[in-house]
């Protein structure tokens, strides 16, 4: 198997082949068809603060999976070789692809069983890696941390690979969405998508009074403007991981008695949630297609905000 490695921060990417991976007890050997890309990716290779949350190093990069079982190991009985699955990132193991072993970014992967999810009929691979981690964090932030619903006010920042997605399954649910991004294309996206309106900064959206906003970027400015911007107690989540740190004016947090949450990952059960409105045509994720060897490239646009929507590594191509 071949496979893009980490070795350090600000270190590039190093292209390796290793032995294909046998299938053990309680896990599955993976057949990659398409790896997601992330703007998380991006902080591992530039942010020293990552390596935190990595296993032992090297490792293979990747932690959106969307494959074919090609072996099942002992004590496997849900899943069978064949089977069309992706990956949940954060799910029961308490491993993560990409980040405790050797992720999507190579051909093959050995997974926990216990943390696949079946694609179901209707879902590409493209869109079923998408799902795992933007689909999974971003429907968990909105609908679950957030508990968005009918008839609600949102402000969603960032309409970028998780937010466009979330902004798709609020409208779907009929919920008033305010769209934030600095990039005129994701503003445009926005609109072309239905929300009820699209705006450069955060802080026009204050006269709406939203009863949640959902920070996607994380850019510290934007989690400040936020809790200034949401509604009398309202509640800001907080998802990305633009900045790993940020400022926050307590007097308008403190008067408007605000809440500030934390979003990070989500369940399986977010993941088929999200894949039941992938088929049933409800969400629709924008896609950008790459190579296999392409994944470096990728990275670098994802980190020069040439991005708009999803990017995804389809491996056969």
């Amino acid at each position: 198997m071949k496979g893009w490695q980490f070795v350090d921060t600000n270190k590039p990417l190093e292209l390796v082949e290793k032995e294909d991976p046998k299938a053990e007890a309680g896990k599955v050997v993976i057949d990659m068809k398409v790896a997601g890309l992330c703007h998380s990716d991006v902080g591992v290779l530039r942010d020293e603060g990552w390596k935190a949350l990595l296993g032992e190093l090297p490792v293979i990069m990747g932690h959106e999976v969307a494959g074919v079982i090609s072996e099942v190991g002992d004590g496997v009985t849900d899943y069978k070789v064949g089977d069309k699955v992706a990956v949940c990132p954060t799910g029961p193991s308490g491993t993560a692809p990409g980040y405790a072993y050797d992720g999507g970014f190579g051909t093959k992967v050995l997974a926990p069983a216990e943390d696949l999810v079946i694609i179901p009929g209707g879902v590409s691979f493209a869109a079923a890696a998408a799902g795992t981690d933007a689909g999974m964090t971003s429907y968990h932030a909105a609908f679950n941390k957030g508990g968005i619903k009918k008839g609600m006010k949102v402000g969603m920042i960032g309409i970028g690979g998780l937010g466009q997605i979330a902004l798709e399954a609020a409208i779907a649910e009929d919920i008033e969405v305010y769209a934030i991004d600095t990039n005129p294309k994701a503003r445009e996206l926005a609109k072309d998508l239905g929300a009820a309106g699209v705006y450069e900064n955060v802080k026009e959206i204050a006269e709406f009074e939203p009863e949640v906003i959902i920070d996607y970027a994380g850019f510290d400015i934007t989690t400040r403007e936020a809790l200034e911007s949401v509604g009398f107690q309202g509640k800001v989540v907080l998802v990305g991981m633009g900045k790993l740190e940020t400022t926050v004016n307590v007097t308008s947090m403190i008067t408007k008695q605000a809440t500030l949450v934390g979003s990070n990952g989500g369940t399986k059960q977010d993941i088929e949630d999200m894949y039941a409105l992938m088929a049933e045509g409800k969400v629709s994720p924008k896609i950008t297609e790459i190579t296999f060897d392409e994944i470096p490239v990728g990275i670098q646009m994802l980190e020069d905000n040439k991005v708009t929507g999803r990017l995804v590594a389809n491996m056969e191509k």
